[in-house]
């Protein structure tokens, strides 16, 4: 990297919100010599991101401009005009010194795209992406020093470079080295990263949506490796959604027995709800006299990618995609079978999808003038992308970095993207836990219980208004159909 972008990466570096003290007695990492500020190759990844992108724009607007029908017009008019014009944009489109065969858009431009595809052509867009996702991946690196492994450096560079057959062998020697969970966890950081770059170096011209959407720090609406569109979801999702009382098993009793208006309480709670259809809805006799309620919403199950429950793989495609899902209707079918008062206070605590499903409800302008939401929790789950309807929720955020699944929604620790300044993000690194222990409810409330009981402080400040008497604890299973 030169001096000039280095530079030029400092003056646009984005505002972050400052990060959390270091405990006392800590003392701080010193700078290690020779090393790059991450933040500095952040700001310089979103430069190259920035120019991938309008050279993409460009690429699009020369090609769409040659092939119109204005065009064809004036070159009836004016030939030796229009002669001209097209050699000169075809050798913006072609020239190495310019876009590097960067045609796309239109059936002419799609159709040379693909060509160029197929001829292992790499446009000046597709090297600049390329380098923004290295730059990512090395930030990351200086955070994560199992990125920075021999190891993990062979398949990250050989993704970068495109030499698939090479990042295939390193991944097989990393797993044999550090088993596939470890493995996993020590990707995780940058999985989005390295499938983006799998998408944008491979023959198939149909899946570049997925990196180009990642690149710029959106949610990808298609899969990586086929490029099917997320639409597809809504064929194999479309129960309406409901929700039948259901009494609670000598398990979920005994740990509802001890439960309280605490972080760690509610993500025990959630961990004995299971993810095979409950959930749950609390009455709160709060210390100011007010009756609020509390919905916990637990995660997905990983066993089919279908079931009758909402809580399942097909499930978590709709929710990244959709804000109104299965999942969202069986919960509102929920409140409303509950009785629970039209303007009531509620906070839903939700993990993985239940959070994903807290966040689509939030977002949702229907639901949040039937409801006054005035907390979202989401433990470790992708929401990034998502923004509450009503600007008074009040959403945290709780991410253990080894955890893939908050990653999923293109805004990992590398991202150059942050969330709003009134979110309150807490997020650490577990070095006990491996993916995908890391993304159970039981690893974050052991977290919270120990090494991150700082977070769990804040978090009870913040919810304080729900301390009280529990009035009432109704299981309820949610169903597709």
């Amino acid at each position: 990297m030169t001096p000039q972008v280095v530079d030029e990466a400092a003056r646009h570096l984005p505002e972050r919100r400052k990060p959390e003290p270091p405990a006392q007695n800590t003392p701080a990492a010193p700078a290690e010599p020779g090393r790059t500020d991450a933040e500095l190759l952040i700001a310089a990844s979103v430069l190259l991101a920035d120019a991938a992108l309008t050279a993409r724009q460009a690429g699009a607007e020369l090609t769409g401009a040659l092939g119109s029908w204005r065009f064809g017009l004036e070159a009836l008019r004016r030939p030796v005009w229009a002669l001209g014009t097209a050699v000169s944009c075809a050798k913006a489109l072609t020239s190495p010194s310019g876009l590097g065969f960067g045609a796309n858009g239109g059936l002419i431009g799609e159709l040379a795209r693909t060509a160029g595809n197929m001829t292992y052509r790499r446009p000046a867009k597709v090297a600049m992406a390329v380098d923004a996702f290295a730059l990512r991946i090395s930030a990351a690196a200086s955070a994560h020093p199992n990125l920075d492994t021999p190891a993990a450096r062979r398949l990250t560079d050989a993704m970068v470079a495109g030499k698939r057959l090479e990042a295939l062998r390193a991944l097989r020697g990393l797993v044999e080295l550090l088993g596939i969970t470890r493995a996993l966890t020590t990707l995780s950081p940058v999985m989005m990263e390295l499938l983006a770059l799998l998408g944008l170096l491979d023959e198939n011209p149909v899946n570049d949506a997925f990196s180009w959407v990642t690149l710029a720090g959106g949610v990808p609406t298609t899969d990586p490796f086929l490029g099917l569109p997320g639409s597809l979801v809504r064929f194999l999702n479309p129960g309406p959604g409901r929700a039948e009382r259901t009494a609670p098993d000598s398990i979920l009793a005994k740990v509802l027995t001890t439960s309280a208006n605490d972080i760690v309480s509610y993500v025990n709670d959630i961990g004995a709800l299971g993810n095979h259809g409950l959930a749950l809805l609390r009455r709160v006799h709060c210390a100011d006299g007010a009756v609020r309620h509390v919905l916990l919403l637990p995660g997905t199950s990983f066993v089919l990618l279908s079931n009758s429950t909402p809580q399942d793989l097909v499930g978590v495609f709709d929710g990244f995609l959709h804000t109104d899902t299965t999942y969202t209707r069986a919960a509102r079918d929920l409140l409303l079978r509950a009785g629970v008062p039209v303007g009531s206070d509620l906070m839903i605590v939700g993990h993985s999808l239940g959070g994903i499903t807290a966040m689509n409800l939030a977002s949702d302008p229907e639901f949040s003038a039937t409801y006054r939401l005035t907390h979202v929790i989401a433990v470790g789950s992708p929401v990034d992308a998502k923004r509450p309807a009503d600007h008074t929720t009040r959403v945290i955020s709780l991410v253990n970095k080894h955890d893939v699944i908050p990653t999923l929604d293109g805004r990992g620790p590398a991202s150059p993207h942050d969330v709003p300044d009134s979110w309150v993000e807490l997020s650490w690194l577990d070095d006990s836990y491996d993916y995908p222990l890391s993304h159970a409810p039981q690893a974050y409330s052991d977290s919270l219980r120990g090494a991150m009981a700082h977070h769990r402080e804040r978090v009870n400040g913040l919810i304080r208004a729900y301390d009280g008497e529990i009035a009432g604890n109704q299981p309820y299973m949610l169903r597709d159909k």
